[in-house]
């Protein structure tokens, strides 16, 4: 068990304070002082190991369930004995444009907190060290650890946000760049992109629910004073969905015009091939009449014939020239 254990203290009036290693006298302990919570960290626990935290904190099996499987989206459950809170905190890595998920569960009863992290995305220590520098914050219990958590997720996705849009910003400027200079494979990196953007929702859209409610009245286990608290962090969940429902629209319209684009290019491209195809049919079709060798011919006897044909091939190409030109095919 302590493998998977990141960390395990006890906070008494905002402060931190070391507690028995067993996890039944440490909450105990932190029960009968009466102004102490209990908070353990967890990182990806099996069944097995996560059996005693289950039994010491009277965790119901259905969000247990939700726990150890992972694979959840965002969500808050309320039990007879506890709260339990998914969150999908969020990366994304520049370079390689790809957006990665993890998961964050939060288990909140009775002077305890359990949270329970899968994936490599770890909001968790900056959070633990920042609450353990306002214990103003800390004395607000349990319901402060949920907070903050929740606080670093939704800023972490207003970061992303900034840097999704920074990159559509960069794709946007190849897609209506002059003729040519868009890659061979624009179509493809927008669709990629779009996808990016939609795992990004998915982690950032559901949450906006237990954001609200956590925020309102009627939810055990919250302090009162956090409730304003949870509402900042709903505003910006508000700020960061609206942020991402603009990329999704940005990215259908830059896809739109991408193809609208391509469009217009074979257009041209077809326009091009067809005027330079009739200029090369008309002296074919002369040529093809000259070259039957027929006895009478107009001008088959007459000294300038072949010179008189190659005239006419060329003024009639001169002449398709120019018109194709003034309508804009060439």
């Amino acid at each position: 068990m302590p493998r998977v254990i990141v960390d395990c203290a006890i906070y008494r009036d905002g402060c931190r304070t070391e507690g028995p290693a067993d996890f039944s006298d440490a909450l105990d302990q932190a029960r009968a002082s009466g102004d102490a919570f209990l908070w353990i960290g967890l990182h990806e626990p099996t069944e097995k190991e996560f059996e005693l935290v289950t039994s010491e904190f009277g965790l119901h099996p259905l969000a247990v369930e939700d726990a150890l499987r992972a694979h959840q989206r965002p969500k808050l459950e309320v039990y007879d004995d506890s709260l339990f809170l998914v969150l999908k905190p969020v990366q994304y890595d520049d370079n390689a444009g790809a957006v990665t998920a993890g998961e964050l569960m939060v288990f909140v009863g009775d002077s305890f907190v359990v949270t329970v992290r899968h994936g490599e995305t770890n909001p968790l220590g900056s959070v633990r060290d920042r609450l353990e520098k306002a214990p103003e914050v800390l004395q607000h219990g349990p319901t402060a650890v949920m907070y903050a958590v929740s606080d670093a997720v939704v800023d972490h996705y207003l970061d992303v946000a900034d840097s999704l849009h920074a990159d559509l910003e960069e794709l946007e400027t190849e897609v209506f760049a002059p003729d040519g200079a868009a890659g061979q494979n624009t179509a493809g990196r927008i669709y990629a992109f779009k996808r990016e953007v939609m795992e990004f929702r998915r982690a950032a859209g559901p949450l906006a629910e237990p954001m609200e409610r956590l925020a309102g009245a009627g939810v055990p286990f919250v302090h009162e004073g956090s409730r304003p608290f949870f509402r900042d962090v709903s505003d910006h969940l508000t700020r960061v969905n609206e942020h991402v429902e603009g990329l999704d629209r940005l990215l259908s319209d830059i896809l739109s015009a991408h193809l609208a684009q391509m469009g217009v290019r074979q257009n041209d491209d077809m326009r091009k091939i067809s005027a330079w195809a009739a200029m090369a049919a008309v002296p074919t079709m002369i040529a093809g009449i000259y070259g039957m060798n027929f006895t009478h011919m107009p001008e088959l006897k007459q000294p300038w014939g072949y010179p008189g044909a190659l005239v006419l091939m060329a003024g009639v190409i001169v002449v398709l020239y120019r018109w194709f030109k003034r309508r804009g095919w060439l």
